[in-house]
């Protein structure tokens, strides 16, 4: 079998290279598994700035943002301004599958799309609650504590799909109808607090790592600008896990290693879960957005307040 082949006009080279270390995986591996899932991650994909993760033979993986100048002509953009970086980006807009395994020929593994659609920046399309347990060995916590955020969803006349993330943890996403970006920020933080008052021994929106202690964070802080990984993405890890669809009574049946390159494919047959699984747009209640404006943004809290711990380390005893 040749390391190189065209697919759709893209040519793809080096097929038979392993894809980093402790992957288990080649490039063709993940050229392959993209390509049987396109008719699934496109979808999730479509109309949002793209950000990705590559990994290059020898190298750390990084994050791309930017467009690189020597990217196809058939690789739709789009620039707008990176609040991160505080410059414009020329993001992409992965819309077809030249575009997607143009990306994979990039070695790019994980597929990291906005919360909003180019063009509507101020609207995002679905509020996400990530689920992060403090070891890999404690996803049964992550579980428990994803199933808290189900209950103040419920609890709020709201209801959401979740997936793994591909890491160690889960993502909840509730989809809406329209509301602005600050409003979706607010019912974010509104209800990690309130899933966190149901079991604050399990469960934690502390922003600041050191307060969490061992128990499940409830990250509230993905809006406004942020991304979150794909549903169907690879990760970057041992193995190459893959964020995975997974239906709410399923949850305590399966471990985010299930899902790989290797497996999620065939798992799928002729489905699409993440599709199936998510409800339609909701409105957001106002007593709930009322709330989340009243607390505080987690990462504005969290600089404040590690400014004032290494005051407090530097003052003389």
């Amino acid at each position: 079998m040749t390391s190189d082949e065209v697919r759709d006009g893209v040519t793809l080279t080096n097929l038979d290279q392993p894809l980093f270390d402790d992957a288990g995986a080649t490039k063709r591996d993940l050229v392959d598994y993209l390509d049987a899932v396109r008719d699934r991650v496109i979808p999730v994909l479509r109309e949002r700035p793209l950000s990705v993760v590559r990994v290059r033979q020898g190298q750390a993986p990084f994050m791309q943002k930017n467009v690189p100048s020597y990217a196809p002509g058939f690789v739709r953009t789009v620039t707008l301004w990176a609040e991160s970086s505080q410059r414009r980006v020329s993001y992409a807009l992965c819309d077809d599958r030249r575009t997607l395994l143009w990306f994979a020929n990039q070695r790019a593994v994980e597929y990291h799309p906005a919360l909003v659609h180019a063009g509507d920046w101020d609207r995002p399309t679905h509020l996400v609650l990530d689920i992060d347990p403090p070891s890999a060995e404690a996803f049964p916590q992550a579980v428990a504590a994803a199933r808290l955020v189900g209950r103040a969803l419920a609890d709020a006349g709201l209801s959401g799909a979740v997936k793994t993330s591909g890491a160690k943890g889960l993502h909840v996403f509730v989809p809406l109808e329209a509301h602005t970006t600050e409003d979706v920020a607010a019912a974010t933080r509104a209800l990690g607090v309130r899933a966190e008052r149901l079991d604050p021994a399990l469960a934690t929106t502390a922003f600041i790592r050191e307060d969490r202690g061992d128990r499940v964070f409830i990250d509230s802080t993905r809006s406004g600008g942020a991304t979150v990984v794909a549903a169907y993405s690879p990760r970057v890890r041992p193995g190459v896990p893959v964020s995975f669809p997974v239906a709410w009574d399923d949850l305590d049946r399966i471990t985010p290693g299930d899902f790989t390159v290797h497996t999620a494919a065939g798992l799928l047959r002729d489905g699409d879960p993440w599709a199936a699984l998510m409800p339609e747009p909701q409105r957001l209640p106002r007593d709930l957005i009322e709330e989340g404006h009243t607390i505080p943004v987690a990462r504005v809290q969290a600089m404040h307040e590690g400014k004032r711990r290494a005051r407090a380390r530097r003052a003389p005893s």
